[in-house]
């Protein structure tokens, strides 16, 4: 086996994983209000409609199983515009930074996530990101630091940097040149098959899954581990 000079992670349900801030996000469409009616000149529907019809269809487009990355900023302004609340570019990217720092708070560290990077980095394995996320890139970028990943990876790219989703081949190999190793020396570590096994042993990458949560079915010829711990023993 070659040596591992580098470990390529997903991001969310292998780093961290999250729990749907409801009442922030009610507090923070409530917080919007007046400037929403001044700016529709209209009656603007209540928070708990606005989570419903808004927020909660945009889910969709963070499972999206197309290789192309949506403009978050355009189906974030169409969602709105279907509520009939045709929104401003600048109004819009301040409600959807101040929702976004709701999931930042709502973020939870893997028990084993920090330690392991750590852990790698004193080795000298290069350590990135390569996560599908459709946000705009500063706001996940601040979500690594305020959770303190990006002070332990070299490197952190998300799919709205690249404009390809997992598991499109750009986004492993942007991920490659950010952290500087060959495929063939990378492993890549992510919960689901065919985004985080599939797509990155494509490309001559190593690659094995986390069980540590409900997911994919896993076939037995695909390596698993059960926690982030376990990562040493692929090296």
């Amino acid at each position: 086996m070659l040596r591992t000079d580098g470990v390529l992670f997903d991001y969310g349900g292998t780093l961290v994983t999250f729990d749907y801030p409801t009442e922030e996000l009610l507090e923070v469409l409530r917080s919007f209000r007046s400037r929403l009616e001044k700016e529709a000149a209209t009656a603007v529907p209540d928070a708990a409609t606005l989570l419903r019809e808004v927020l909660l269809p945009l889910e969709e487009h963070i499972a999206n199983p197309s290789e192309d990355e949506v403009d978050y900023m355009k189906v974030y302004g169409d969602a709105w515009r279907r509520v009939g609340l045709p929104l401003p570019e600048g109004l819009l990217y301040e409600i959807l930074d101040a929702e976004q720092r709701c999931w930042d708070r709502a973020v939870r560290l893997q028990p084993d996530a920090l330690p392991m990077l750590a852990w790698l980095g004193a080795r000298g394995i290069r350590r990135g990101i390569c996560s599908n996320a459709p946000f705009p890139p500063e706001m996940m970028h601040r979500q690594l630091r305020g959770n303190g990943i990006a002070a332990q990876v070299d490197a952190a790219v998300f799919s709205s940097e690249v404009g390809r989703r997992k598991p499109a081949p750009e986004l492993y190999r942007a991920a490659l040149s950010a952290i500087g190793t060959a495929p063939e020396r990378t492993l890549f570590i992510g919960d689901r098959v065919r985004e985080d096994y599939e797509g990155p042993t494509a490309l001559g990458l190593r690659a094995a899954i986390l069980r540590a949560h409900e997911g994919d079915a896993i076939p037995g010829v695909i390596p698993a581990i059960t926690s982030l711990a376990d990562l040493a023993a692929l090296l």
